[in-house]
């Protein structure tokens, strides 16, 4: 897998939020009074369930904000399988800033890894067609670019990020504009000529009105397998085919099978459940290690 890390400038600013939000006006108070400022600790963080991983650069990012004195040495990489017990990284550091980062790193590696692990499951269940899982703009607000980031690494594609990207004409915009191919029309009419045009059809008939306007890429809204197989034989690889709707890991097969290009699911980021990772204290530094063997001994 070619997956690109995103540049540091779009994940530090929101992992700089979200310690700001749990850090409020006054830090850390529990670890401040609990915690000697001079003690050091050894963790990991260790899957507890199945499933792919994804978010590793945020929840280091979490760690070196917190305190420049954590390093954290991967032993996985985003993008790859894990199993109960698997040690996805060794975080070593000022025990104050390991407790202080921990809920913000394993909330943005769980959840990411959860979108991962939720897409690797569509994409495995579609493999040997033709078509390929993809994303929506159905994403946490101010998250976008990561949770598309975690469907990457959990071998999907993306949709377009944003508005701006690509005209996507759906029913709305059809019944405001009176028709398909008047939407098309205005479209095109309104946009430069690197921007493609995707509209999202209900029916068939829609659909053969879409071609015969002339579009970049169908979307075929709740279609049935067999439906869809006569869409897919109206296109004629004159456009990209897009299905969407009621797709479970259950389901994906049949609508892959029915020859479209694209699969498109919207709780892949709107509703993954959280992989389950746990950080787990390993050992004491060496120096205590030495006094409680000195004090052994006595």
């Amino acid at each position: 897998m070619n997956l690109v890390p995103l540049p540091r400038l779009i994940v530090e600013p929101l992992v700089r939020a979200a310690l700001l939000e749990d850090l409020g006006l006054a830090g850390d108070i529990t670890s401040a009074s609990v915690i000697p400022h001079d003690h050091r600790s050894t963790v990991v963080m260790a899957a507890r369930q199945s499933g792919v991983i994804a978010g590793l650069d945020a929840a280091e990012l979490a760690f070196a904000l917190v305190d420049p004195g954590i390093t954290m040495r991967r032993n996985l990489q985003d993008g790859d399988a894990v199993k109960p017990g698997d040690v996805i990284a060794t975080i070593e550091g000022p025990s104050r800033g390991l407790l202080t980062a921990e809920r913000t790193a394993l909330n943005f590696l769980g959840h990411l890894s959860g979108i991962a692990t939720v897409t690797a499951e569509i994409a495995a269940a579609i493999r040997g067609t033709k078509a390929s899982v993809a994303c929506t703009r159905k994403t946490t607000p101010g998250l976008r670019a990561l949770e598309k980031y975690a469907v990457r690494a959990g071998g999907g594609m993306n949709h377009r990020f944003a508005l701006h990207d690509a005209v996507l004409i759906k029913d709305n915009h059809v019944a405001i504009a009176g028709g398909v191919t008047e939407a098309i029309r205005r479209a095109r009419a309104g946009i430069g000529h690197m921007v493609k045009i995707e509209v999202e059809v209900d029916t068939l008939d829609q659909l053969r009105e879409a071609m015969e306007t002339g579009v970049d890429a169908v979307l075929l809204d709740n279609m049935t397998p067999d439906q869809l197989r006569q869409a897919v034989a109206i296109v004629a690889g004159r456009a990209i085919t897009e299905a969407s709707g009621r797709v479970t890991p259950a389901t994906a097969a049949a609508i892959a099978a029915s020859g479209v290009d694209l699969i498109s699911v919207g709780w892949l980021t709107h509703s993954a459940p959280v992989l389950d990772i746990g950080l787990d204290f390993v050992e004491a530094t060496a120096a205590e290690t030495s006094l409680k063997r000195v004090a052994q001994m006595l």
